[in-house]
């Protein structure tokens, strides 16, 4: 094990501002979904623009429920997911007793495809949820115009996406139905748990600002902040406890205000690894197409190729040896027993997806990285692939 600091994988980037923020919201005496939330809420709304609602929650995973369940999702119906994602994509859609149906993805972008959509699609399918890789979009134009060819709903899984542009469009701006980003501590902004619903849709919004909490009619926020008697509410459905609390919303609104820093931040390290990765037997993260996208650089996912010599599993023990830690995304759902056994999926369902998981890793890249923290990562794959 070398002697210098183990490097991890992922740290988040929190200042004195969240701190203080926090500090006044624990003082104030309102903790849970409040002003600092409503605040947080609306500052998302305007930093997507073109007239989007945002509404916060305590996970992505949470935002994606209440994103199907408002779209009418049910028992019966399809969703069409990747299978290169986390088990979330898939387990929200089990919550409302559909099924999901897993498609291979692109073996550039490891992206869902148009083509690998329309394919799947049957007479129950009644929702597709692309995932934007590592932070990269899919093809959403040819994504929605076979969405809407057969009345189908488009929900992004936009947890890695954030500020990713599509075309010069932000990502939650798109002509999508619904758009779910992540806050977990390891995103490209944090607070701690949670995420954001985005749509342009009203009713959308409406019904899952009702179904995040309890389905009751009325904000617990209104109804304690009233200056005359305002107890009465009624539960309008069963809905759920997903609410975002305001000490959470206090990191976020610092966070937001960072998102451009802490891009180009990521952008740089990004194209650093790039430089000084490309003589490797690596195949290096794909990037936009157009200079009017940009990636997100939630990930820097590598792929090792056979002239390296080396499997996977080996190369990030040698890299742990050295002290800097690495993951690997993601282990596709195709091989999880839930969906593996469930669904009667095997690898050879999934070729493009399966090739990627035998052989990427997942490069350390977070702004709390300084430029000697990059150095020892490099230094670290150069030295273990022999170069």
């Amino acid at each position: 094990m070398s002697e210098a600091k183990f490097l991890p994988f992922a740290l988040p980037d929190i200042g004195e501002e969240e701190i203080a923020e926090v500090v006044d919201a624990l003082r104030s005496g309102w903790v849970t979904t409040g002003p600092k939330t409503r605040q947080f809420e609306a500052d998302f709304a305007e930093f997507i623009g073109d007239g989007v609602e945002a509404i916060a929650v305590n996970s992505a995973t949470a935002g994606l429920h209440l994103a199907l369940e408002s779209i009418g999702v049910g028992p019966g119906d399809e969703v069409i997911v990747p299978t290169y994602t986390f088990t979330a994509t898939a387990e929200v859609v089990r919550y409302l007793g559909a099924d999901p149906v897993f498609v291979d993805v692109d073996p550039v972008t490891l992206n869902m495809t148009a083509a690998g959509f329309r394919a799947a699609i049957t007479a129950k399918t009644r929702a597709v949820m692309p995932v934007h890789f590592a932070g990269l979009a899919c093809d959403m134009d040819a994504i929605i115009a076979v969405a809407r060819e057969h009345g189908i709903k488009v929900v992004e899984d936009a947890a890695h996406a954030l500020p990713t542009r599509y075309k010069g469009t932000l990502v939650g701006a798109l002509d999508s139905d619904v758009t779910v980003f992540s806050f977990y501590a390891n995103k490209t902004m944090t607070t701690g748990e949670g995420g954001m619903v985005v749509s342009k849709n009203k009713d959308l919004i409406a019904r899952c600002k009702v179904m995040r909490l309890h389905g009751i009619s009325r904000d617990a926020f209104d109804r304690y902040q009233s200056k005359t008697p305002a107890w009465f509410y009624e539960v309008v459905a069963p809905g759920f406890k997903y609410n975002m609390p305001d000490i959470a919303a206090a990191l976020g609104i610092h966070q937001l205000k960072k998102i451009g820093r802490f891009h180009a931040q990521r952008e740089e390290m990004a194209t650093r690894f790039d430089a000084e990765l490309s003589d490797l037997p690596l195949i290096l993260p794909a990037r936009p197409d157009d200079a009017a996208s940009s990636h997100a650089w939630h990930l820097y996912p590598v792929r090792l190729k056979p002239e390296a010599g080396i499997q996977r599993d080996d190369f990030i023990v040698q890299m742990a040896e050295r002290g800097i830690g690495c993951s690997v995304h993601f282990i596709p759902l195709h091989l999880h027993p839930v969906w593996r056994d469930g669904y009667a999926l095997t690898q050879t369902d999934y070729p493009a997806a399966q090739a990627a998981f035998e052989a990427e890793v997942t490069l350390p890249l977070y702004t709390r990285m300084s430029s000697q923290d990059q150095s020892r990562v490099i230094a670290a794959v150069r030295e273990v692939l022999g170069a």
